[in-house]
């Protein structure tokens, strides 16, 4: 899973990055400091992977990871190449989600490229560039469609006329996950690589007084409202604070938490946030070899899952031996759970489910 993270200048991406991925990008207060993406990988915690390697002793423990782009901030005319405009769209469009950070404190000694701060018009602004890149490829589309189906051609006339609605739709600022068509449409919109079908994660950067009583901070109160229309998720950070975290030992770190109220740190609550907002799930696997967490789909059946790990058993997919890590650990072994009958013999139309332990038998 890779997340862009984005936002105006000089808002604290680079901070947020940083103290994310521990990753060292440079961070100033001025504009375009970041030129080209920075790129951070970090693990998913899994405290059900680490229950199984203690259990298992393997050779390898091998959680999910995420990747972070910290891509140069945008300004007005972007879509139209101003400032670091076509470079930053296309480090947007490799992008899973966007992860749009919003400044949400008053600061006078930190600079605002727009002069004042203002939440709702700093999304509007990167939104309205996302948006005119995405005009100019629906036109595209739609004049290709219009042109191959002269002939009466239906499902040509039929994708002119989706493109054109999603035109006009665009056109009135909206972005094209707020579009409402057809499960089909919506797939063929998909293929396009259009900049707002991506989902977003609104990362409201808050000061510590904002962030310490932030169900009453206004700034953070207009984001969530406008998160809550589009479908989008918000949370609530504040970069300073996990850029300290991210330079004391684990010990002291739960300390500093403790001292502040915080159950979880800004990665742990953005992963969840990610997985939610994406509709992802983990299942596990396990044995003196390697403890391996895995990420598909909700929905994905039993052999598309085990093509995660390897194509071949997804092809000679016989059957999926499961169990749930809930109930693996309350009988603390594999054997136990057999003899419990908590071992389960899976077929083609399984559904998995977040937290099975699974193992797969093939023939190829």
């Amino acid at each position: 899973m890779k997340l862009g993270i984005v936002g105006l200048p000089n808002v604290g991406k680079s901070t947020l990055f940083n103290a994310l991925t521990d990753a060292g990008a440079e961070s100033a207060n001025y504009p375009f400091c970041t030129i080209d993406p920075n790129v951070g990988v970090v693990t998913v915690p899994d405290e059900r992977l680490d229950w199984l390697s203690e259990l298992y002793q393997p050779k390898k423990h091998t959680p999910a990871v995420i990747e972070f782009v910290d891509i140069a901030g945008l300004v007005k005319g972007a879509s139209k190449g101003e400032g670091l405009g076509n470079k930053f769209l296309e480090n947007i469009r490799r992008t899973d989600a966007i992860v749009h950070v919003v400044r949400c404190f008053d600061d006078e000694n930190v600079i605002h490229v727009e002069g004042s701060t203002d939440p709702l018009r700093d999304i509007e602004i990167i939104d309205l560039e996302l948006i005119m890149s995405d005009i100019e490829i629906a036109e595209r589309r739609a004049d290709k469609a219009r042109k191959a189906g002269k002939g009466g051609d239906k499902s040509f006339l039929h994708e002119a006329e989706v493109y054109e609605a999603l035109l006009k739709h665009l056109n009135e600022g909206r972005s094209a996950r707020t579009f409402d068509c057809s499960d089909e449409d919506a797939e063929m919109l998909a293929s396009d690589d259009l900049l707002t079908t991506k989902p977003v994660i609104y990362a409201c950067n808050l000061d510590e007084d904002g962030f310490s009583s932030y169900e009453t901070n206004p700034y953070f109160l207009q984001v969530r409202q406008l998160a809550e229309k589009e479908g989008s998720q918000v949370l609530p950070v504040c970069a300073k604070f996990e850029e300290e975290m991210a330079q004391l030992d684990e010990d002291d770190r739960a300390m500093f938490m403790e001292e502040l109220g915080m159950t979880e740190g800004g990665l742990s609550r953005l992963i969840k946030c990610s997985y939610a907002l994406l509709g992802l799930i983990s299942f596990l696997t396990c044995g003196p070899d390697e403890c391996r967490a895995w990420t598909i789909k909700k929905g994905t059946k039993a052999p598309q899952a085990a093509g995660k790990i390897h194509s071949d058993i997804e092809r000679g997919f016989i059957r999926a031996e499961v169990v749930s890590f809930d109930d693996l650990k309350s009988c603390g072994t594999m054997a136990v759970a057999r003899e419990k009958g908590l071992v389960r013999s899976e077929g083609k139309d399984y559904v998995m489910r977040d937290g099975d332990i699974v193992h797969f038998l093939f023939n190829v």
